[in-house]
């Protein structure tokens, strides 16, 4: 009996995101009977050039209500995507983009047309009777990404107590994705203890599950999970290595940038200094928006003088095809966040994968600060063989559930295999 795959009905609610800020839910069911459920998240540190969210505004939940993006879905959108296929993504999401209208999708909101695209992905894949990976990827075996791992947080995501966004473990040495996060564990373990030791509140937790304490400096945010590597008994820049986000957008300040935490300012190129000091110092493989999004001067000397790092566009490129391909021709950075409510649609977001692969750019799919439960986006990752994934730490569920599926996939696949450190190795080839 052959499927009926065609859409029939859509429905969208209000929810909650991890940090209790309401988000759009949508369920795509088809007329096969298959159904397919997507929550979508939110961003606290976003950049100006991403895709627009739609909020109520007024008093009910501090104006950041969702009813009126719900209330787009249940509307035009659900008469849009009456009787489509879900199949087919690019037509689906064309649909969409065009309904909206906006360059930013401001109309209908970025969260009502991403929770429609990620749900009649879902959809569509369990009308075949298939993981959402294996309908992403049907002619490879799963590559299981490298993780990238919070262990303490500051800028927007912990208060500002420090300014850089996020130090993270690489566990590069890992055999397989199993291991990778039981490093990260023991590393964030060891990382809290050291915390303590030094004096400081180590039950503190930060939007992703990151440690998080008033330290002295930011460099001292490096060193203390540099600490955590050792006590943790990895071998730094051996087994484990270090990821920074800097969030730079958030510290722009005039010309320069801010480091509130210890009171100084800094220009462009001192800034890059700062950053290869500690790269001299500590095992940092990594660095993410080591610049403000539109400091196209200060990422050019960043992609000259800090040679041999990943240097990750998040706010630079906002999961822009045209920011991406403008920075591949100018020799900016070498890899691309990518994340899907940047850009509001699962097409454009594996586009954007797609090109940064043809261009030799690594790639890191990421979640945001405001997380849900819902973990398809550790199946893009395979099935769109990011190579690396960012969702936060080793606690709190919503961060959990995205490592505890890609834990699973690999229990249940006898030929996925781990991306381990090469990812990062190809990166280095590429560097100027």
């Amino acid at each position: 009996m052959e499927l009926d795959l065609r859409i029939e009905h859509v429905h969208a609610w209000e929810a909650l995101d991890s940090r209790g800020v309401p988000t759009v839910a949508c369920a795509i069911v088809l007329a096969g009977g298959a159904d397919g459920v997507a929550t979508v998240p939110s961003g606290a540190s976003t950049g100006t050039h991403e895709a627009h969210e739609r909020r109520d505004g007024g008093s009910r939940y501090a104006g950041n209500g969702v009813q009126n993006a719900v209330a787009a879905v249940n509307g035009e959108i659900a008469d849009a995507l009456q009787g489509l296929d879900p199949e087919d993504q690019e037509a689906l999401d064309g649909k969409l983009r065009e309904l909206d209208g906006t360059p930013t999708l401001e109309r209908l909101g970025a969260n009502a047309v991403l929770a429609a695209s990620v749900a009649c992905a879902v959809a569509a894949a369990a009308g075949r009777g298939l993981p959402l990976w294996r309908a992403l990827e049907p002619d490879h075996p799963p590559l299981l990404p490298l993780p990238m791992v919070n262990i303490v947080s500051g800028g927007a995501h912990a208060g500002g107590l420090v300014d850089v966004q996020d130090v993270l473990v690489v566990p590069i040495g890992a055999s397989t994705f199993a291991e990778a996060i039981e490093w990260s564990v023991r590393v964030r373990t060891a990382t809290a203890n050291v915390l303590r030791e030094r004096g400081h509140n180590s039950a503190l937790v930060a939007d992703e599950g990151g440690l998080a304490a008033p330290l002295a400096s930011n460099r001292e945010a490096v060193e203390i999970v540099t600490a955590g590597i050792e006590r943790s008994g990895l071998i730094p820049g051996e087994e484990a290595m270090i990821a920074i986000d800097i969030a730079a957008t958030q510290l722009a300040d005039g010309d320069g940038y801010r480091l509130a935490c210890e009171d100084r300012s800094l220009s462009a190129t001192e800034l890059v200094a700062e950053l290869r000091s500690w790269c001299n110092e500590f095992p940092i493989v990594s660095i993410e928006d080591a610049l403000g999004e539109d400091d196209i001067d200060g990422w050019r000397v960043a992609s000259e003088r800090l040679a041999g790092i990943q240097l990750l566009g998040d706010d630079l490129f906002a999961t822009s095809h045209d920011r991406l391909e403008a920075g591949i021709a100018n020799d900016i950075a070498n890899a691309v966040l990518v994340k899907p409510n940047q850009v509001g649609t699962l097409s454009e977001a594996r586009q954007v994968v797609e090109i940064a692969h043809a261009a030799g750019y690594g790639t890191v799919l990421s979640a945001r600060s405001g997380e849900t439960e819902d973990a398809w986006l550790a199946d893009l990752a395979i099935g769109w063989r990011t190579g690396q994934l960012k969702v936060g730490s080793t606690m709190r569920s919503e961060r959990t559930a995205k490592w505890n599926r890609l834990l699973r996939i690999e229990a249940e696949e006898p030929d996925a295999t781990f991306a381990g450190s090469t990812v990062l190795e190809g990166i280095r080839e590429t560097l100027p």
